[in-house]
């Protein structure tokens, strides 16, 4: 039986295997150390030292690839010139980051929307400025920085999406919650 290290995969078993699904799973396959962590399905998994102490927890946050995503979503429809209103912007630009939030909020991610939300704010004041140009700062706040909470760009009622607002669940365990087809029904 061939053993793994972490800079050799597992080649053996994999050849050999009777069923094949789709392409080679070989070049798909890596053997990592959970210290190094890895990624799956948009999250990265990694063993590491809870501040404050000295004890070691695995945590799964957002991937660098699913955060590379999403801000070059925001990036791609800021990018946009034309004759484009702010709530038509704030309209698609709030159902991407609102969707990707809500996918990642089972883990630690709040750095990580502290960030995208960041991004945001910075990417739709630079469209702002760039549609208007010659803007100082008290007319842009005054005209378009309205939304609560302070200096949230706003047009037609709708707001930007504030990311850091999202309520992060982590690791829940809903054990006893969980309804069964066999549980008993109540008798009245």
């Amino acid at each position: 039986m061939p053993t793994a290290s972490r800079d050799h995969p597992i080649e053996t078993p994999v050849r050999h295997r009777p069923l094949k699904i789709g392409t080679t799973t070989a070049t798909k396959t890596r053997v990592c150390h959970i210290d190094e962590g890895l990624d799956f399905l948009g999250f990265h998994i990694q063993r590491r030292r809870k501040k404050g102490t000295s004890e070691h927890y695995v945590y799964t946050y957002p991937s660098k690839k699913a955060l590379a995503s999403i801000t070059g979503k925001v990036r791609a429809v800021t990018n946009k010139r034309g004759q484009r209103t702010l709530a038509d912007l704030l309209r698609q630009l709030n159902s991407a980051v609102r969707g990707w939030c809500y996918y990642f909020r089972f883990g630690s991610s709040t750095a990580t929307f502290h960030y995208l939300d960041d991004f945001c704010w910075r990417r739709v004041t630079l469209w702002l400025r760039k549609q208007h140009p010659g803007i100082d700062w008290r007319a842009l706040r005054r005209r378009y920085l309205t939304g609560e909470p302070g200096w949230r760009p706003e047009e037609d009622g709708i707001t930007l999406f504030v990311p850091q607002r999202v309520k992060v669940t982590r690791y829940r365990w809903r054990g006893y919650s969980i309804p069964t087809p066999w549980a008993k029904a109540a008798t009245v």
